[in-house]
């Protein structure tokens, strides 16, 4: 059942909101005379908590941007009696009492075992009740024959039916780059997709006695985006509960601790086992869930009119980490639990928002109603941005063209990329005059499948454009703080975004949208230079990988997918989440075709799709 979070608040974080609302736009109209410092230090400080979507401190931003864009005078859109749209978001996943019981053959005289709290259900399981016969598997590592590496703790097991117990981790004593190789496939997803891949009905998850945190139950991750399931119920257990496995056993040589040594070599051949002890595991999850909020207003056009498609875009997501408990996190271990601040990613992009508002608001004519975004749970897949543009609303189709910031505050070497830039023949003479007087050293790059915003508008045929100054060793972490950033370069970028605006206003036609034809889009998880024209849709709660659309051109749209369809099998394998998707496409190889299987409307399908280089 779904849980709303902070459907109420306390008086004082009211009088928060009312403060943060009232008084500090003041302060960031007098603290400096930059156009966008004062809205980063305001939007970075801790008192916002890291801006997670459906937080408190997510709330306090879109307050605080609600007034900025009220003092400028922009309004509500048309209809609308407040700037605030409100969509779902999922927050986190938790146990909600998952049980284990453990029984020997009949013979031992044991009966039925109920270890004491024994299970917590992983975040990504299936809610569902399995009993089977446990089977040992090792690390439940399986290295894809294209590794060239052979390492398959499945060997010789049958598992069919069967629930596999897992060791955490990867073999502790492996030499360095046979640990190398074992970690990249360590993932507790990728494991349970292992098992059911090979018949398993379910998993069971524990930290050996000789690895890191060994004991005790870890801190799963609670969301990490990607809302699916992995297909069976998968849960962790203590190694005290393990330990009452193996000494129920009625096979196997060694206990766990012994066990786990052996398999620490990273000895190819040390085969798992079954223990011949019985289980029923029973997974009960709950999905936590809480309002997020887009701030939307417009500045009306004003003066000449009766243009076509009379709204111009502009946007940013303003939302971030929180305390990085989401799984994006790279915080370092002394960084953990802190406040991801996201001075860069995204204050700075909502900064520029901000400012180039304020510089159209002052204009005395525009042709153009200008309107003005700030999105929320972008980090968690662009999922505010999607909502806008599959619930608009104003019409799509009257949107003259989008333009994006994501992270532009950290400019080195007066160097800015321009990305999306093949949507429309139009940007390059627009980029180029605003540029001028700019003067930065900028890449065009015509991709519009950026894993930003400008993606949900190049989805709906709307002309986009992304401005981004690049990554840097503080992203995603405690450490990308306000005092980091470049705002006189940062005020250059809307000197920019201004310059190239205000010809979008003034054009007689609006620009034309072209579909981006195949690029850099999609990889495997080694690097291989495979392409398939996916664009998966990361929140969906469906068995397989629901296609958010394809690139235009690309394998996918020659192999007659389509935006809606949803992948359930690629070369032969299951694919119940875009984790399946993206281990599976290990197995592709360039230019050799693979069967697909999916469903539309209910109906299952088969196509083929031929991959290509990636370029």
């Amino acid at each position: 059942m779904k849980e709303l979070r902070h459907s109420s608040r306390i008086s004082t974080f009211t009088i928060f909101v009312t403060f943060v609302a009232f008084v500090v736009p003041i302060a960031a109209q007098v603290a400096t005379s930059s156009k966008t410092r004062a809205h980063v230090e305001t939007l970075a400080s801790e008192t916002f908590g890291g801006r997670e979507a459906g937080s408190d401190g997510e709330r306090l931003a879109a307050n605080y941007i609600a007034a900025q864009l009220t003092r400028l005078g922009a309004r509500p859109l048309p209809g609308r009696a407040d700037m605030f749209q409100s969509f779902e978001v999922l927050t986190g996943i938790k146990d909600n009492g998952s049980l284990l019981s453990l029984s020997s053959p009949p013979t031992s005289g044991v009966g039925v075992v109920e270890p004491s709290n024994p299970v917590r259900a992983l975040p990504f399981s299936d809610d569902g009740e399995v009993t089977g016969d446990v089977v040992f598997a090792g690390y439940g590592i399986v290295v894809p024959e294209s590794q060239s590496f052979g390492y398959d703790s499945y060997a010789g097991l049958d598992v069919k039916d069967k629930i596999v117990l897992v060791l955490r981790y990867f073999p502790e004593d492996a030499d360095p780059q046979t640990k190398g190789i074992l970690a990249r496939y360590s993932d507790l997803r990728y494991k349970a997709m292992s098992a059911r891949q090979r018949g398993a009905k379910a998993m069971i998850v524990v930290t050996g006695p000789r690895s890191p945190g060994a004991g005790a139950f870890f801190e799963a991750q609670t969301s990490d985006g990607a809302a699916a399931s992995s297909g069976i119920p998968a849960a962790q257990t203590t190694t005290d509960v393990a330990n009452r496995l193996f000494s129920l056993a009625t096979t196997g040589r060694y206990a766990l601790a012994e066990t786990q040594k052996e398999l620490d070599s990273g000895n190819p051949h040390v085969a798992g086992f079954a223990l011949g002890v019985q289980a029923r595991l029973l997974t009960r999850l709950t999905r936590v869930y809480a309002t997020a909020r887009n701030v939307v207003a417009y500045l009306p056009a004003a003066g000449a009119s009766g243009v076509q498609k009379p709204w111009v875009a502009i946007g940013a997501h303003y939302d971030h980490l929180g305390r990085g408990n989401g799984g994006n996190s790279l915080a370092t271990r002394d960084e953990v639990g802190r406040p991801h601040v996201g001075a860069d990613d995204n204050a700075s992009g909502t900064a520029a928002v901000i400012a180039l508002a304020e510089a159209f608001a002052q204009q005395p004519t525009r042709r153009r109603n200008l309107l003005i975004a700030l999105w929320s749970a972008e980090e968690i897949g662009l999922v505010g941005s999607k909502n806008f543009v599959e619930q608009p609303p104003v019409p799509i189709d009257q949107i003259e063209a989008y333009i994006n910031f994501d992270m532009v505050g950290r400019m080195s070497n007066n160097k800015l990329a321009a990305q999306a830039t093949g949507t429309s023949p139009v940007w390059g003479s627009l980029i180029e005059r605003a540029n001028v007087r700019a003067g930065f050293d900028i890449a065009i790059q015509p991709d519009p499948y950026q894993p930003t915003d400008v993606s949900s508008f190049n989805d709906a045929a709307v002309p986009s454009l992304n401005f981004t100054t690049g990554a840097h060793t503080d992203y995603h972490k405690p450490s990308d703080t306000a005092d980091k950033i470049n705002y006189e370069d940062l005020d250059r970028v809307v000197d920019l975004a201004v310059g190239i605006t205000r010809q979008l206003m003034d054009l007689d036609a609006p620009p034309q949208f072209t579909k981006v034809e195949q690029s850099s889009q999609t990889a495997s998880r080694t690097g291989l230079r495979v392409f398939t024209g996916t664009v998966p849709d990361y929140t969906a709660e469906v068995k397989g990988l629901l296609l958010g659309g394809v690139v235009g051109g690309g394998p996918a749209e020659k192999a007659g997918l389509q935006k809606g369809d949803v992948i359930v099998e690629i070369a032969g394998k299951s694919i119940a989440n875009i984790y399946d998707y993206t281990y599976a496409l290990e197995l592709l190889k360039v230019d050799t075709p693979v069967k697909v299987v999916y469903t539309r409307g209910g109906k299952r399908t088969e196509t083929t799709l031929t991959p290509t280089v990636r370029r």
